[in-house]
């Protein structure tokens, strides 16, 4: 809140505020305080003024009566929090009446000569009660805060506990009772969960959030095949082995869940990063560019000591086995040169305090500042071009996932022997994948990234081992299809994790870049249940673990697609083209649709699903109209083209939409029409991401050899005499539930609207 209004009232609740959601509830009231408190500071006002100042105050007082309403209804529903909830409600309304009552025009001073009338003529009062009500609603917001908190803790023991008797079963049947039990309640889990990560307001937090669902999503569909494979052969260790894996991975993350909704640790610990070359970096070059400020703050030793922290963490990159010798001699004399220069930085820093006239800064000093941060800076940009050079070519390397074939195909065939050998191959591409992780973590550039690296470090670890044994078991019993259909679990998320690396990659080049290293979802729906008054009503459906897990592969499909398309916008130079606009629509609503696939965002239910794919298909026909009229102005060739593509475009979005429009009824029906509707938003980005680079290539060409065609406004302008056929793009001009309409829609129904 240190940016927001509140610091106009001096406000000081003794509360920390963890959630946006809080955060952004007090904002509106904090606005109209401080509208009251300003107007203290001019002692004449107006009628009109004075009539004004009342209606806020009243408006105050009514919108924290209601507030107050709905917090003494929450503590009637929660006996815990009953007693602090009524004091914070009781406080709330009589500062919220104090507020109506001081700014009340009938209790003013009598009026001056000049006719004009003085309010707030108690102002120590007036301070005090913007005080006492700022603190109370933020009390009684962090209370219900609580109730959130309480929820998910419950939903958590639910889990543990059918997680234990999971653990237990000894029969088929009885597996299949609980498992679904499981299922549902992993299904709630995940969405309290996954609300409560959107609204966090540390980012490191969300990361840390982000990554233990993560485990929880991958695990359940391995947690349910490995169960049944050591159900079907309970004499066998390597069944046990991976089964006992999934079991203690799984607790492991809905603790660290706990950790972060309840912020408490065991014994009181500190989770603290392992700190990274790039923390070091920043923090080197920050304590040097300060010494312009002040020449006495830093002993010069702990300058040159900061400096061979850093050089002692460039070991993991020279020590590496896979680093080339020419990059492991460009990274120690880079090394070299940033010690030199930063042992010619100290002797200007000496010489400079030394000299009695010296306040600040010398030239020499100066230039050995500028010095000193290049040589790090290109030590940085040399150890992220090792890295980030290393992830791509192992990813390139294990595309074609060879260990893993292999190791399906020897299981499948009873032979051990082939099994040991591949899993020493596998074994040796998991070391490779977790020492690359480890130097992404050194260059990722923000710590929530940081945090996603050691996730994906610990995943590589762990699976490792877990394919494997899935692998011995399918070798011990080679017609069994549970243990193949176990193994092929085990594979798919190595995959999975494999393709989370690759994204990882490219949000890390585009902080390394200067680019936005987060995506915002694109915000469409209202959330299910409230303010939904515009939507058809229809029964919304939650995917069990195994259908989420299926629809999260292909969610990660389109979450790379939409990075491309991100690619692809950026090259444009008029990033006001229509064509250029539509694609980052179209590129948004796939990736709020990837959210989905994870449990995150604000699409919640299948129905919500459905409408953003509509509002998808809609937008497709809409880029098909730009396209279209885009396609008079080109070549016989090029116009060929991009009809052709247009044409394919229009199919896709036609077909999306009458996919989603046709009613299903039952679990699978249902499935199947998210499958289908994700699928079909895959082939539509697809087809705009060849669009993109075609469009802007033939735009580039008429800009250079055409001036009369010099932007792409000029050509819409001329081709208006020629309007487009409704029956040719059969499309609708709908915005759907648009951004700003949303954001105008919420605003009114804050508890405290502005008057």
């Amino acid at each position: 809140m240190a940016s927001s209004p509140c610091s106009s009232v001096n406000f000081d609740s003794g509360l920390e505020i963890k959630t946006r959601s809080v955060e952004q509830t007090l904002i509106p009231l904090v606005s109209q305080i401080t509208t009251l408190i300003n107007h203290k500071d001019k002692p004449k006002k107006s009628e009109r003024t004075q009539q004004a100042i009342q209606r806020v105050g009243q408006a105050v007082s009514v919108a924290v009566g209601r507030f107050v309403a709905v917090g003494e209804a929450i503590a009637v529903e929660n006996e815990e929090l009953k007693e602090e909830m009524g004091m914070a409600c009781f406080e709330a309304r009589r500062a919220g009446d104090a507020i109506a009552q001081l700014t009340d025009v009938g209790t003013a001073v009598t009026p001056p000569v000049d006719r004009r009338t003085t309010v707030f003529s108690d102002r120590t009062g007036m301070v005090k009660a913007a005080r006492m009500l700022l603190s109370s609603v933020t009390k009684v917001l962090v209370l219900a805060d609580r109730i959130v908190i309480k929820q998910i803790i419950t939903s958590r023991n639910k889990v543990l506990v059918t997680l234990e008797q999971l653990e237990r079963v000894s029969t088929f049947q009885e597996f299949v009772q609980i498992f679904s039990q499981f299922g549902n309640q992993m299904v709630e889990f995940a969405h309290l969960t996954g609300d409560r990560q959107n609204d966090l307001k540390d980012e490191n937090k969300k990361a840390r959030m982000a990554a233990a669902r993560a485990v929880l999503e991958k695990c359940t569909m391995m947690l349910l095949t490995a169960s049944k494979t050591c159900l079907r052969h309970p004499d066998c260790e390597s069944a046990r082995i991976n089964k006992d894996a999934v079991f203690h991975r799984m607790r492991f993350a809905l603790e660290q869940v706990m950790e972060i909704v309840t912020d408490a640790r065991p014994c009181g610990e500190t989770k603290v990063l392992p700190l990274s070359i790039y923390t070091g970096i920043k923090d080197f070059k920050s304590n040097v560019e300060g010494l312009r400020e002040g020449l006495y703050l830093l002993p010069h030793q702990a300058l040159s000591g900061q400096l061979e922290a850093v050089v002692e963490r460039t070991e993991d990159f020279t020590d590496s086995a896979y680093t080339s010798h020419e990059h492991r001699e460009g990274i120690l004399q880079l090394c070299q040169l940033a010690r030199q220069d930063t042992d010619q930085l100290i002797t200007a820093w000496m010489e400079a305090k030394q000299s009695l006239n010296a306040k600040e800064a010398t030239e020499e000093m100066e230039l050995s500042i500028l010095k000193t941060c290049q040589s790090v800076h290109e030590l940085r940009r040399e150890l992220h071009k090792v890295a980030v050079g290393r992830a791509a070519d192992l990813l390139k390397l294990h595309a074609e996932h060879l260990p893993l074939r292999a190791l399906k195909a020897s299981g499948g065939e009873g032979n051990l022997e082939a099994v040991a050998e591949y899993a020493r191959t596998l074994g040796e591409q998991k070391e490779q994948l977790v020492e690359t992780c480890r130097l992404l973590c050194h260059v990722s550039g923000t710590e929530p990234l940081e945090i996603t690296c050691i996730h994906a470090e610990e995943t590589f670890h762990v699976i490792g081992p877990q394919i494997i044994s899935a692998a011995q078991t399918l070798a011990l019993h080679p017609s069994s299809k549970i243990a193949k259909e176990n193994l092929d679990v085990f594979c798919e998320a190595w995959e999975s994790q494999l393709c989370d690396m690759a994204v990882l990659l490219r949000e890390i080049n585009d902080v390394f870049e200067g680019r936005r290293g987060d995506k915002r979802a694109y915000v469409s729906l209202p959330r299910p249940g409230k303010h939904s008054a515009n939507l058809k009503t229809v029964k919304a459906v939650k995917l069990d673990a195994e259908e989420q897990s299926t629809i999260a592969k292909l969610g990660l499909e389109l979450r790379l697609l939409t990075s491309d398309v991100d690619t692809e916008v950026e090259k444009w130079e008029d990033q006001e083209h229509d064509i250029v606009r539509q694609g980052q629509s179209l590129s948004s609503m796939a990736y709020s649709m990837h959210l989905f696939t994870r449990g995150e965002g604000l699409l919640k239910t299948t129905t919500d699903l459905f409408h953003q794919a509509e509002v998808l298909s809609e937008e497709g026909l809409q880029l098909c109209s730009s396209l279209h009229t885009f396609s008079t102005q080109l070549m016989d060739e090029e116009k060929v083209v991009v009809l052709s593509e247009m044409e394919k475009l229009m199919g896709l979005c036609q077909q999306l939409q009458m996919g989603v429009r046709t009613p299903v009824q039952g679990k699978t029906a249902t499935f199947q029409k998210v499958d289908s509707s994700i699928q079909n938003t895959r082939a539509i980005i697809t087809v705009v991401i060849y669009l993109l680079p075609v469009c802007n290539k033939i735009v580039r060409k008429y800009k250079s050899e055409r001036s009369s065609l010099g932007s792409p406004q000029s050509w819409r302008d001329r081709q208006s005499s020629t309007p487009v056929k409704d029956d040719v793009l059969n499309g609708k001009n709908s915005n759907g539930f648009g951004v700003k309409s949303l954001e105008q829609h919420m605003a009114n129904l804050t508890f405290l609207e502005s008057k």
